[in-house]
């Protein structure tokens, strides 16, 4: 057994069956290595960048990790702002990054380059296998190290000369670090602050958002009269008719102050205190009331549901949780726009789907207008790098094969990794994309007025415009054997919504909406 096979056999025997790859030379004994171990799902995709955002979905769905395969430091970096958004979500993801031959690198061959130094910016876990006869053992600490609580990047360097080399010994699976028990005192002591009959809010990240975080907070609020709010970027939250129903604290800044406002105290669960997504001339940093104060109930590597369900039992014993009733907006007709389109999705949702959103601006309306929709998960953009939305739905489909996956895509977000549509042809995933086409970069038109940036005129708006020429994603996508329907009507959008979940595979719908900003 050489050292490839060593970690393929390692990776399965520890629960990761599936490898993310877009491969090199130095990586060949390893692609040779999926025909030894055949548990092993490779699947190719043609960018780094698709690659690590697939990975980010799949374990954001299945809730175990996939594999990536990365070509040296180039492919590690083209992978980096999905693995950012991936450290941002805490999605357990396993890096393994080929190398130049140990023997080799003293002679600074073109890709030779600092791996470790990009890999630590992840702050996960990092390690290069030295010995052939280590690499089994060095996989599994990277698979535990992946999932320790609440999750992160683990990156495992593969010298080619280690990776061929014979003597590979495969290990068993090392344990990860279970999250840690919140303590009585401090359940006891949010208890005295909810009681207090000051204004309380809640603030819910990480599993918090899924379902039993949602039911004991909501029965929190029922008893107490506290407000909650999901962090703004949840990693997954799950939602629809059956669960509570609970708003995410606005994306920007004067959106969050106003939820905020008049609190005297917030309580974290999960989740991190808010800030401005960016800095603004003259506008605060940290959306905190100046005279709250702030509470950690649960850190992020703390079992954050038991806490608040520990919570609840102590302020709401005799609560049960508010849940949303089934209700579905009517369908809408004539020309689309931001405010009508959302109605469609909302209208004709499936059960048990996965929404991986992506839609920026155009998308500002969706959470209301899916709320009673059957349940469904709700994936989003938890690091702010954009081109996560289609790499996202790639990984979940391959997760969740029985489940119908929603791509909802902003157009200059799309671009970035649009090639992913390629791996959803070649894999038969049922993935339905909607690119929201408005044809702009508009959230910058926005944010240019809200910084407060003088002098942009034409020339200024040139750089935020995906006009002349107008980007043909029926083409686009047809060309990487996606099939694809234009939509400019909220009827078309619906006819072909239908149609695309009813079909099986991959299908896009170029969906043209004038711009909000």
């Amino acid at each position: 057994m050489n050292g490839a096979q060593s970690l393929l056999r390692t990776l399965v025997d520890a629960g990761v069956e599936v490898c993310f790859s877009n491969p090199g030379t130095s990586e060949m004994h390893f692609v040779a290595a999926l025909d030894s171990v055949p548990e092993m799902r490779g699947v190719l995709a043609l960018f780094e960048g698709a690659v690590t955002g697939a990975a980010d979905g799949y374990a954001r769905i299945a809730g175990k990790p996939a594999a990536t395969l990365l070509h040296l430091g180039p492919g590690l970096a083209n992978g980096m702002a999905n693995l950012h958004n991936a450290r941002r979500a805490h999605t357990p993801v396993v890096n393994v990054v080929g190398d130049h031959a140990t023997y080799h690198k003293q002679y600074d061959a073109p890709l030779e380059s600092d791996i470790e130094g990009l890999a630590r910016t992840l702050n996960g876990w990092y390690r290069e296998s030295a010995k052939t006869a280590e690499v089994g053992a060095d996989a599994a600490d990277a698979v535990a190290a992946s999932q320790d609580a609440p999750g992160r990047i683990a990156t495992l360097v593969l010298p080619a000369d280690v990776s061929w080399g014979e003597g590979g010994v495969a290990a068993a699976p090392v344990a990860p670090r279970a999250p840690k028990t919140v303590a009585a005192s401090t359940i006891d002591a949010i208890a005295e602050v909810v009681r207090s009959g000051e204004p309380v809010a809640f603030l819910i990240g990480g599993k918090g958002c899924h379902e039993a975080g949602l039911l004991a907070v909501s029965r929190i609020s029922a008893a107490t009269g506290a407000k909650a709010f999901i962090e703004t970027f949840p990693a997954r939250l799950e939602r629809g008719a059956g669960l509570p129903s609970i708003d995410r604290l606005g994306y920007l800044a004067e959106q969050a102050m106003y939820q905020l406002d008049g609190i005297k105290h917030l309580v974290l669960a999960g989740a991190k205190p808010p800030v401005s997504f960016f800095a603004y001339p003259g506008k605060p940093s940290e959306l905190t009331p100046a005279d709250a104060k702030v509470h950690v109930l649960a850190a992020i590597d703390e079992d954050i549901p038991a806490a608040l369900e520990a919570l609840a039992s102590a302020v709401a014993a005799d609560t049960e949780p508010v849940l949303q009733q089934a209700n579905r907006p009517a369908l809408p007709s004539g020309p689309l726009t931001p405010q009508n389109w959302v109605e469609v999705i909302g209208a004709l949702l499936p059960e048990h789907a996965i929404i991986a959103d992506e839609s920026n601006t155009s998308g500002l309306l969706l959470p209301a207008a899916t709320a009673g929709a059957p349940r469904h998960d709700h994936l989003t953009l938890t690091g702010g790098a954009i081109g996560y939305g289609i790499p996202v739905a790639t990984g979940a489909a391959v997760a969740a094969p029985g489940r119908p996956v929603i791509s909802l895509q902003a157009d200059g977000s799309a671009l970035y990794t649009i090639s992913a549509l390629w791996t959803q042809a070649r894999e038969n995933l049922d993935v339905t994309t909607v690119i929201l086409n408005n044809r702009a970069y508009a959230i910058l038109k926005m944010e240019l007025q809200r910084v407060g940036a003088e002098g942009a005129g034409p020339r200024a708006l040139e750089l935020l415009d995906l006009s002349r020429p107008d980007l043909d994603f029926v083409k686009i996508a047809e060309g990487m054997g996606v099939p694809a329907t234009r939509a400019t009507t909220a009827e078309e959008l619906a006819e072909q919504f239908e149609r695309a979940l009813r079909e099986p595979g991959p299908h896009l719908i170029d969906a043209w909406v004038p711009p909000l900003f």
